[in-house]
């Protein structure tokens, strides 16, 4: 968010807890990207905050409500307050559970695994609107061919990543399955260790797609416990995810912490990973080596 929209986003955190009697003298960022994540004390609510604009809110409060009824492993609102979205001078605001972390933050694999596929198994019979994975594919793709928004990205490095986005989308596409709805980014970010066990956060980046896709997002010995797996497809998709992500590190509006020296980062480790040539003029992808 804005830094001269974080102050204004806060005080309308706190204000909308206090109208509805939750005890709020202090306000903790948590994380700070297109929304703002707030603990609210002492009433221990976590508060996101977005710029009114932003039609998302009430996808995730309907959402986490349908999949917490059925048993999945995910954030819960709070339950001293309606479920709904609020507004309040020009921004939303959602109020959350907030979900005291407990040692080792790590999720074992396994564990990560099980409830990854529980949250699956809850997600598979919803038919409620999301984009396809491929947008976000094509998406990223537009974004390295605009050479206005990424001015700093290299031609050599720019074909890289539009090249790989195109074939692996494309084979990603054909190869991994059935469709399904999706968290979409179920990364140890978005996986909190609590007491019940993981629970999956943030789910504004719900997507349609092969479950190969989200598996591409976790840890690589998660894949491992997940059960019928195509490892090599899903070694293919996590190339395709790294693309996405350094694609949006090349953007000049990206304010990810260290964004410039992780996207030459990563465009090293795609390349390795497709040996040097990459996908051939065809769009064929070249074996990654291992």
């Amino acid at each position: 968010m804005q830094a001269s929209k974080v102050s204004h986003a806060m005080a309308a955190a706190v204000s909308v807890a206090s109208s509805l009697g939750l005890a709020t003298d202090d306000a903790i960022v948590l994380h700070d990207s297109n929304k703002l994540t707030l603990r609210l004390l002492p009433c221990d609510v976590l508060a996101r905050v977005a710029p009114a604009a932003d039609h998302v809110a009430q996808f995730e409060v309907d959402l986490s409500l349908r999949l917490v009824g059925s048993g999945c492993p995910v954030a819960a609102l709070d339950p001293r307050v309606e479920p709904r979205v609020y507004e309040r001078d020009g921004f939303v605001v959602t109020l959350w559970t907030y979900y005291e972390p407990v040692a080792p933050r790590a999720v074992p694999p396994a564990g990560y695994a099980a409830a990854l596929g529980r949250l699956h198994a809850g997600m598979r019979g919803l038919d409620v609107p999301a984009p396809h994975f491929t947008d976000r594919v094509e998406e990223a793709r537009r974004l390295v061919a605009d050479r206005d928004r990424t001015p700093a990205l290299a031609d050599a490095d720019r074909d890289l990543l539009g090249d790989t986005l195109r074939s692996l989308g494309r084979v990603v596409g054909e190869r991994g399955g059935a469709v399904q709805l999706l968290h979409g980014e179920p990364h140890p970010g978005n996986v909190l260790a609590t007491r019940s066990g993981p629970v999956f956060v943030d789910l504004e980046t719900c997507c349609r797609g092969p479950v190969v896709f989200d598996l591409a997002h976790a840890p690589e010995e998660v894949g491992e416990h997940y059960p019928g797996v195509d490892h090599e497809l899903l070694r293919r998709c996590r190339i395709l995810v790294l693309a996405m992500v350094t694609a949006w590190r090349w953007d000049r509006e990206d304010r990810f912490p260290d964004g410039r020296r992780l996207g030459e980062e990563w465009l090293g480790r795609i390349r390795t990973a497709l040996g040097h040539d990459g996908p051939d003029a065809r769009g064929r992808e070249r074996p990654p080596v291992s």
